[in-house]
C-alpha cells in the first residue's frame, strides 16, 4: 500500500511539540498522525544487550490496551525493538528518522520493511528534512529532539556516558518532561547512561505499571475495576470495602471500629503495598 508524504505545521499534530525551543515551522508526515492520550518516547543504544532487549519487549507488552503511543526514532538498535514491541502490542508508534522520507533516503535502508508496517498498523513516519534528505552525523541528535518534544516523557533504556541517547535524555529535562530509566548490572557499559541518570532524579522502572503510573494513567485492572485483592487480609478487605468511596482517615478509622493504633497501622501497610494513596485529605483504593 503507497502512503503519500505530506507537509504540515507541528501545531496540526501536537500541542506538545510547538512547546520546545527552535521548533520547524512545517514538518514532513507519512500517514496519519495517531492520536492518543500519552506519548512515551523509548530510546536506547544501537548496540543493546540482551538484558536491554527483554526488558524493553517486556515493559512495551505490559502497556496494551493503553492509551499510548511508542515514539521513537527507527534506527538499529533499541529503537526498532521499541518499535516491534509496540506493534506486537496493538499500541500506535511513530518513528522518526534522521533522513528524509522519501524512499530512496529513508535510513536504515534495513528498516524500510518495519517503516512499511508502522504505516498499515495505523502509524506515521515524521521529518523535518526535505524528502530526499540523505542521514548525516548531526542530523541523528537533531531528530531526537522532535521524538523528546513529541513526547511526555523520555524513558532510557540503556545509554553509555558519551552516546547519542543521552543527548535526547538533556532533551527532555531542558524540555521539562519526564525522564524514566531502568536500574542495569552494574557490570555493563550501557549501564552507566541510566544510573547516572538515576542519581539525577530520573524516575526508576521496574514494571509497566511504573510507567503507566509516571505517564498519569490508569492500569487496565483499575479502570475496569478488577483489581485483585486475594491476598488481602480480613482487616484490609474490610477497608477496601469502606473505600468504595474516598474518605478521610478519620472517617476511615472511624468506620473500622477498632483501637486507633491498629487502625492506623493497618492503613499504613495497605499505603505501602500501593493498595490506596492519600491525596486532597481523602484516603482511595489506587
Amino acid at each position: 500500500m503507497h502512503f503519500p508524504i505530506s507537509t504540515i505545521k507541528p501545531k496540526q499534530i501536537s500541542a506538545l511539540l510547538p512547546e520546545i525551543p527552535e521548533c520547524p515551522k512545517t514538518l514532513q508526515i507519512q500517514g496519519e498522525f495517531p492520536v492518543r492520550e500519552k506519548y512515551l518516547a523509548v530510546v536506547g543504544s544501537r548496540k543493546y544487550s540482551e538484558y536491554g532487549k527483554a526488558v524493553c519487549e517486556h515493559l512495551i507488552k505490559g502497556l496494551a490496551g493503553q492509551s499510548i503511543c511508542i515514539v521513537s526514532g527507527l534506527a538499529l538498535g533499541i529503537d526498532a525493538i521499541a518499535h516491534r514491541a509496540a506493534l506486537s502490542a496493538g499500541l500506535a508508534t511513530i518513528a522518526i528518522p534522521g533522513s528524509g522520507l522519501g524512499n530512496k533516503v529513508l535510513y536504515p535502508t534495513s528498516h524500510h520493511g518495519l517503516a512499511q508496517t508502522i504505516l498499515e498498523k495505523g502509524g506515521c513516519l515524521i521529518s523535518e528534512f526535505e524528502d530526499d534528505f540523505k542521514a548525516t552525523t548531526w542530523s541523528f541528535p537533531q531528530r531526537n529532539r522532535i521524538v523528546v518534544g513529541l513526547s511526555h516523557a523520555t524513558f532510557v533504556i540503556e545509554a553509555e556516558l558519551q552516546s547519542g541517547t543521552l543527548i535526547s535524555s538533556k532533551y527532555a529535562i531542558d524540555f521539562n518532561r519526564d525522564v524514566f530509566t531502568i536500574p542495569h548490572p552494574i557490570f555493563s557499559k550501557t549501564s552507566e547512561g541510566p544510573h547516572m541518570l538515576l542519581r539525577l532524579g530520573a524516575t526508576p522502572i521496574t514494571s509497566s505499571a511504573d510507567i503507566i503510573a509516571g505517564l498519569g494513567l490508569k492500569t487496565t485492572d483499575t479502570l475496569f475495576g478488577k483489581k485483585d485483592y486475594s491476598n488481602c487480609s480480613a482487616d484490609e478487605l474490610e477497608v477496601v470495602e469502606i473505600l468504595s468511596e474516598s474518605r478521610s482517615r478519620d472517617e476511615v478509622i472511624r468506620m473500622l471500629d477498632k483501637p486507633i493504633a491498629v487502625s492506623q497501622t493497618i492503613l499504613a501497610i495497605m499505603e505501602i503495598k500501593g493498595l490506596i494513596e492519600e491525596t486532597m485529605g481523602e484516603i482511595h483504593l489506587t
